[in-house]
């Protein structure tokens, strides 16, 4: 395989509560979205939320379907979150907000100057 048949995307997305970094990844079968915040990621199923504990990072996953693939960081805004890593649970995000909901939680989280705990008590 050469390096040409890789295809890649980075680009801002814009909500009301702030920035993200929305990336893309593809190569010949297959792919991955992912979109980073200064507080954690919103990605799709190829991210690991047990390992992401471990880390104490904050990463909120969205699984796609043959039939609707999560490709673009996009189509993560849509996505319903599948699972959550303990910061992420501790951040209020939890399985079956949409990815868009996530992606706020994670934004307002990076504004606040607290620990997270004083986040989560709000």
């Amino acid at each position: 395989m050469s390096v040409q048949q890789l295809k890649y995307r980075h680009e801002t997305i814009q909500l009301p509560e702030g920035e993200a970094l929305g990336c893309s990844y593809r190569w010949p079968g297959g792919q991955y979205c992912v979109i980073h915040t200064d507080r954690g990621i919103l990605a799709c199923g190829i991210y690991d939320c047990k390992i992401a504990s471990e880390f104490h990072y904050a990463v909120a996953v969205a699984r796609g379907t043959p039939t609707n693939p999560l490709c673009e960081p996009e189509d993560l805004l849509t996505a319903r979150v599948a699972e959550v890593s303990q910061l992420a649970a501790q951040l209020g995000i939890h399985v079956g907000m949409s990815g868009q909901e996530a992606l706020q939680v994670l934004l307002l989280a990076g504004k606040v100057e607290q620990p997270v705990e004083a986040v989560v008590n709000r």
